[in-house]
């Protein structure tokens, strides 16, 4: 998973073939500055406009400045990038031109233009996976813990999807460099796959855990956790063969952000019906037992002794199920 490139895609990058718009943009950059095609952008107060344009110019990576554009009291002005707009060179230049026009006093002095729409964009993203993805995990443990009337089990649950979660980015990432030959992934990749297998994961944890926490009110958790998951494994397993299959479907479009969306979250959804619901959570409830419950009263009813159920191996027999 760590060597996931979720730092964004170049236009080249973006597609698994050679549409015309790449085939342009190289022919531009062999003859022009690599940016002419999609210049920086500055609007700032008129009356600063020279003030602006001389501090657009002194910075390393604009190959030209134009002359400023004013209207309404506002300037426009557009600086050439000597870099194209989607590489980190071009990222940095904006930083630069950012932080030399904002030291230009009154100006109040903004840059946008292709190259920092692509900065923002790939900023937010990061951004978002440090708000949305913890948001998002306290608020799945508040519907299980109310759902489950318990503490440890949803604790559990919620460790088992981060963990399919991330084995899901980890194999992709190498699907993505060794088998397609992708040179990174979109920023918004680890966003987007982390929501598709979380709202999916715990939708199946449901699904399983509220039949396992009814059993166990009756037979016990040991027993109750193999009659949820004999119960329930069929379904959640054909469910995910049917999503895994449909989202594996955006694998063939041409675009590379939605074919490698749709690679993960098939991986990630077969791993979870096959791997994670059906071995990975019950192996989890049978070792960990009663303790699931804590704090409810559930808790602290202990398994009946298989002698007591009329079955001297129960366990046996419904695995075999």
């Amino acid at each position: 998973m760590l060597t996931l490139d979720a730092n964004g895609l170049s236009n080249e990058e973006s597609f698994t073939g050679t549409p015309d718009s790449v085939v342009g943009e190289k022919i531009v950059a062999a003859h022009f500055p690599a940016g002419a095609g999609n210049p920086l952008v500055v609007v700032g107060k008129a009356d600063h406009a020279t003030q602006i344009s001389t501090a657009m110019s002194s910075v390393k990576g604009i190959a030209s400045v134009a002359e400023p554009q004013t209207s309404g009291g506002l300037a426009y002005i557009e600086g050439t990038m000597t870099d194209a707009v989607d590489t980190q060179a071009a990222k940095d230049t904006v930083d630069r031109v950012r932080a030399a026009v904002h030291a230009v006093d009154g100006a109040d002095a903004l840059a946008g233009g292709g190259a920092a729409i692509v900065l923002d964009t790939q900023r937010a993203s990061n951004h978002d996976n440090k708000v949305i993805i913890p948001v998002v995990l306290a608020v799945v443990l508040l519907i299980l813990a109310l759902l489950l009337r318990a503490l440890v089990a949803p604790v559990m649950l919620v460790a088992t999807v981060v963990l399919s979660f991330g084995a899901a980015l980890g194999i992709s990432s190498l699907v993505f460099h060794h088998l397609l030959g992708f040179d990174g992934a979109d920023s918004s990749l680890p966003l987007f796959v982390f929501v598709f297998l979380v709202a999916l994961g715990i939708d199946y944890n449901i699904f399983l855990m509220t039949r396992v926490h009814e059993e166990s009110k009756v037979h016990g958790t040991r027993r109750g956790a193999l009659i949820g998951v004999a119960a329930t494994g069929g379904v959640i397993t054909s469910a995910g063969l049917v999503l895994a299959g449909t989202f594996a479907v955006l694998a063939t479009m041409p675009v590379v952000a939605f074919a490698e969306i749709g690679i993960a979250v098939a991986l990630g959804v077969l791993l979870d019906t096959i791997v994670v619901r059906s071995v990975l959570v019950t192996a989890l409830n049978l070792d960990i037992g009663r303790h699931l419950w804590w704090p409810s009263k559930l808790a602290q009813k202990r398994d009946p002794a298989p002698e007591a159920l009329g079955d001297p191996e129960p366990e046996r027999a419904l695995a075999g199920n």
